[in-house]
């Protein structure tokens, strides 16, 4: 069975040691929530065991010899567990905008609703609508709008600036147009854009938003929810209590508004950003920058011009390196108002922390 583990930073989880690429074996009997080898099947139910901010990592995995016992969510437990790969928070955000379409069956009711000419607009600026337990509208045309709203809708815009929107319980709506906007509304919606500056937005519970676009955007406001950007200069915005945004382009901004939520930035001058009370941020590009504003956050930066901020309390830490790459100083910190201030960026030189004069 295909599912989806979280581990802590050690790849360790209730006292197994995992490595990637073998099989963790379980002793005896197993007990869904007691003893076993658990993971989950939907993508985002991970974050609810392991929380972004934590240096939590996230891996694609196959569970063998599965008991039938199910959770109140989709955790599931097995005798077999096998790594397959590590994905982190954009894996688990294209997987869970995958796991979605799969169950409201996206690809066959969206060409069925174009075979059968029902629920479909291809004209330039034209219109469908489906408000069925598992309808789905398709619209093809230049500026075409389509809009699912039933339990587990799909909506699909193909057009160049098409809109799609899906508001059911788990509903998904996917616009790939040049600068196309999808929403998911539903308690664990999906919404991907992949155009040049498509938008994605995902409101529900632990919804999924991926925008994989030049200049993309996405934007998860649910509980759990979780908003990958990877385009050259995309934002990814998590704004739920443990969300999750990771934005990998060039010059990319991810931030993470929520209680414990995580953002990170990878792009070579990426920016990232924690509000919430216990939040983590991370820019690990060449020029990166991460702040810290909220209650108790870390900021750090690993990259070679990097640079971070944070409020009174908030740790900082800041990575110094040499021509060639390697590490030659790394310095952490609690802004303190003295030594450290608030509101001020800061980057190591010659083993010291300095002030990034703006």
């Amino acid at each position: 069975m295909k599912v989806y583990k979280a581990t802590d930073k050690d790849m360790k989880c209730r006292g197994y040691q995992y490595e990637l690429g073998k099989t963790a074996e379980a002793e005896g009997d197993i007990q869904l929530c007691e003893k076993g080898l658990h993971a989950c099947e939907m993508p985002l139910d991970v974050l609810g065991y392991y929380v972004p901010g934590d240096g939590s990592r996230y891996f694609e995995a196959e569970l063998d010899e599965v008991s039938d016992k199910k959770s109140g969510d989709t955790k599931r437990v097995g005798k077999k567990l096998t790594l397959s790969a590590e994905i982190g928070i954009p894996g688990l955000v294209k997987a869970q905008v995958e796991y979605v379409k799969a169950q409201c069956d996206f690809d066959n009711a969206i060409n069925k609703a174009d075979a059968e000419k029902k629920n479909h607009a291809t004209g330039t600026s034209g219109a469908a609508s489906a408000t069925g337990t598992r309808g789905a509208a398709s619209a093809t045309g230049w500026r075409g709008a389509a809009s699912a709203t039933g339990e587990r809708g799909a909506a699909s815009a193909t057009g160049t600036s098409g809109a799609a929107s899906a508001t059911g319980w788990s509903g998904a709506a996917s616009a790939t147009g040049v600068s196309g906007a999808a929403s998911a509304t539903g308690w664990r919606g999906a919404a991907s854009a992949t155009g040049v500056s498509g938008a994605a937005s995902a409101t529900g519970w632990s919804g999924a938003a991926s925008a994989t676009g030049w200049s993309g955007a996405a934007s998860a406001t649910g509980e759990s929810g979780a908003a990958s950007a990877t385009g050259t200069s995309g934002a990814a915005s998590a704004t739920g209590t443990s969300g999750a945004a990771s934005a990998t382009g060039w010059s990319g901004a991810a931030s993470a508004t929520g209680e414990s939520g995580a953002a990170s930035a990878t792009g070579t001058s990426g920016a990232a950003s924690a509000t919430g009370t216990s939040g983590a941020a991370s820019a690990t590009g060449e020029s990166g920058a991460a702040s810290a504003t909220g209650k108790y956050c870390v900021a750090m930066t690993t990259g070679f011009f990097g640079r971070v901020m944070g409020d009174i309390g908030n740790a900082i830490v800041c990575v110094e390196r040499r021509d060639n790459g390697e590490i030659a100083a790394i310095l952490a910190g609690i802004v303190d108002g003295e030594t450290l201030k608030p509101g001020v960026w800061y980057t190591v030189k010659n083993g010291q922390w300095a002030e990034v004069q703006r």
